[in-house]
């Protein structure tokens, strides 16, 4: 890579005070390694920081970032900028969860530079918190947010969730208007998924809920797109809204447009342009691998001390459905010249329009609302 690329940087916190249920990303609730994952993540940099040696995002995700206490936030924080160039303009993000965010805890995250707030709220709806197995309450969930305006945080983002066993369209609505109120910069709305390997799933198989049908999942993502769009939130990607372009997720958008991010920390993902590897679903592996070479000084870190789980190289096919399969979950969608590598993509390109989930504009093909509903298995229409 180029030392003037700007690429995205990503830290995986890998620790919750407590699990969700419906939850599939990894962490531990053992904040006992904490010390650990900081010195090891602090080699990991080391290792990498030649290799991308400036990033114009930087995203803390997990995980719960601020469980982490103020001393180990601060000590990542340094690190990163010892050793990687951050730009002055850089977004960079922490994701919350509401009962973390004391008004010391807040101005701690604005003294080490975080501009961008995303906080894990999924509900002003108490009866849907508990469901959900959240250690926060709706009250806190407002307090947060009041908190974090009165810290100085001008870009906040607010994680809700919906399709919700039991949930009506009316409660939707209540949660959607109490979300507004705080006129929050962007929202991620994201419907709950069965996951497997997660306690919901388990719960689900035995009957102890019923998940929402997909008929009413797909009625809930229409009206949530009409709904925010109409009070001007713009439905740029399929989960995420935003009050106005400026408020985008810059860190987000790399993956979505195939740019350059580098991802530190257990199960974090990478990609260089053209190879993908991702580190071991694991915080004792994680810190192993990388604290058991203790002889080793910083500038004779070897690749066998990483701690990848697998890698792939991607070949040209590959990278280009990808990027087709990527483009087409956002609104920007993808430039029309490369639909048009495809086999048979005239007809294809037809078709989609015909039944509504495509437009063709400005040499760009860009998904429709309906497109997004269905943005998973659309760039599969064009390999058919």
């Amino acid at each position: 890579m180029s030392p003037q690329t700007f690429s995205g940087l990503y830290i995986h916190i890998p620790f919750c005070r407590t699990k969700c249920p419906y939850c599939d990303f990894y962490s531990c609730t053992d904040l006992h390694f904490v010390h650990a994952f900081t010195a090891a993540l602090e080699k990991e940099i080391l290792f990498y920081c030649t290799s991308f040696p400036s990033a114009d995002t930087l995203y803390l995700g997990g995980g719960t970032p601020t469980a982490l206490p103020d001393a180990a936030l601060s000590d990542i924080m340094a690190s990163v900028r010892k050793q990687i160039a951050i730009s002055t303009d850089a977004e960079i993000t922490i994701e919350a969860n509401p009962n973390d965010l004391s008004r010391e805890k807040l101005a701690h995250l604005r003294s080490l530079g975080f501009n961008r707030l995303s906080i894990g709220v999924q509900s002003f709806d108490d009866a849907m918190l508990q469901f959900l197995g959240r250690r926060h309450t709706a009250d806190e969930a407002r307090r947060s947010i009041d908190f974090a305006r009165e810290a100085g945080f001008d870009t906040i983002s607010i994680d809700l969730m919906y399709a919700l066993p039991g949930q009506s369209r009316e409660g939707w609505t209540a949660t959607l208007n109490e979300a507004l109120r705080f006129s929050p910069e962007h929202l991620s709305c994201y419907q709950l998924t069965i996951k497997e390997g997660t306690p919901f799933f388990d719960c689900a198989r035995m009957a102890a809920f019923q998940p929402c049908a997909e008929q009413d999942e797909a009625e809930f993502f229409m009206f949530t797109s009409a709904f925010l769009e109409e009070r001007g939130y713009g439905h740029y990607e399929v989960s995420n809204f935003a009050r106005a372009e400026k408020f985008q997720a810059r860190h987000n958008s790399k993956y979505w447009e195939h740019k350059l991010y580098l991802g530190l920390g257990p199960s974090a993902h990478s990609f260089d342009g053209r190879r993908r590897w991702w580190n071991v679903r694991s915080v004792e592996g994680y810190i192993e691998k990388l604290l058991g070479a203790a002889d080793e000084t910083p500038d004779v870190i070897r690749q066998e001390t990483m701690p990848a789980g697998g890698s792939e190289l991607l070949t040209d096919e590959q990278l280009r459905m990808e990027a087709l399969m990527l483009g087409l979950r956002t609104r920007r969608g993808i430039e029309l010249e490369h639909v048009l590598t495809f086999p048979h993509a005239s007809a294809t390109l037809q078709r989609l329009q015909a039944e509504g989930l495509l437009i063709v504009s400005s040499n760009r093909a860009t998904p429709t609302t309906h497109g997004l509903l269905l943005a998973d298995s659309l760039a599969l229409r064009f390999v058919e």
